[in-house]
């Protein structure tokens, strides 16, 4: 049976989640720290809640019924914080006009970046209050943000974010030796990389751009044809131990452009039915979608969201 799962923000975690969740037949529960342009603050925010005695109370019990609880964000900016470029504007990239800048990202070419980020990223696996050996620390959310530095400028994107997930990697297993990281394959870094992964390295795709009109795999709409094209030669390039579906079906806080008023969620069952049977054909071992912006209020204003009925899909 394939693993399924959903993320919400950590702003969500509470008994309406706990109860929803818990209806929903689902086993992973991703934790994603709310705020794109700001991660470092909100993960830090996060991390500093970690004695919260709801949140202690949320992770132990649903933990204690098997579930799967990961923390999945964008965590570079955390790793390697901006505010040390101005002592070492080597570690962070250069950008077309040959400017070096503290704006997204860093120099993956940089071996002093690179050490320092290892050991931050075994830090702030010491600080992740759950027992999973599975871990979801992002490079920045931007379309593209690649150094063009002499050393990197050769290098694909793809290439760029594979370098510093296994320098992440390297700290992770400097904490625990059976860590497993996901190489997001998103916006510019959705081609497969040419550069080899260190052991411990999964797949998570995560194609953000896809229409939600067509089923993925719908050759006859663009944005999806062109979302998928890549996606053989990633499995092949990774292997499907580990593999991870990151759909959108679920993530009102997209559908809703990222801020309020929130829209009803616009779930349709075919399509998700359809996407689901695509992920599994190709040998994607497990399957989840953000699930954010379908909190409290979002009940309040419409109905109860549609999550029980997402968890009964994932498991025909």
């Amino acid at each position: 049976m394939i693993s399924g799962g959903i993320i919400i923000h950590d702003t969500d975690i509470g008994a309406y989640w706990e109860k929803l969740f818990s209806e929903s037949g689902l086993d992973t529960l991703g934790i994603h720290p709310a705020g794109g342009n700001d991660a470092h603050l909100t993960l830090e925010k996060f991390l500093s809640a970690q004695n919260d005695p709801e949140v202690i109370g949320f992770i132990n019990r649903l933990s204690s019924k098997g579930v799967c609880i990961e923390l999945e964000c964008h965590a570079l900016s955390w790793l390697l914080p901006r505010d040390m470029f101005a002592k070492n504007p080597h570690w962070f990239r250069e950008n077309e006009q040959g400017e070096r800048t503290a704006d997204f990202n860093m120099c993956p070419s940089c071996g002093e970046a690179l050490e320092y980020l290892s050991e931050r990223t075994r830090r702030l696996a010491a600080l992740i209050p759950w027992n999973s050996s599975y871990f979801h620390l992002w490079i920045d959310d931007v379309a593209s943000a690649p150094c063009m530095c002499e050393k990197c400028k050769s290098l694909s994107p793809s290439d760029q974010a594979m370098l510093i997930y296994n320098a992440m990697l390297k700290g992770l297993k400097a904490y625990r030796s059976d860590a497993r990281l996901a190489y997001l394959a998103y916006h510019g870094t959705i081609d497969a990389p040419s550069l080899k992964p260190e052991e411990g390295i999964f797949l998570e795709f995560a194609p953000i751009r896809r229409c939600f009109e067509h089923a993925v795999n719908d050759i006859t709409c663009q944005k999806n044809a062109a979302e998928i094209a890549s996606l053989d030669s990633l499995l092949a390039f990774f292997g499907k131990k580990d593999s991870k579906v990151l759909e959108y079906w679920m993530d009102n806080s997209l559908f809703s452009g990222w801020k309020k008023p929130y829209v009803k969620l616009p779930l349709k069952r075919d399509i998700l039915e359809k996407d689901i049977a695509f992920y599994r054909a190709k040998g994607f071992e497990r399957i989840t979608s953000f699930g954010c912006f379908l909190g409290e209020e979002y009940a309040k204003e419409f109905v109860i969201p549609p999550v029980k009925e997402y968890g009964e899909v994932l498991s025909e």
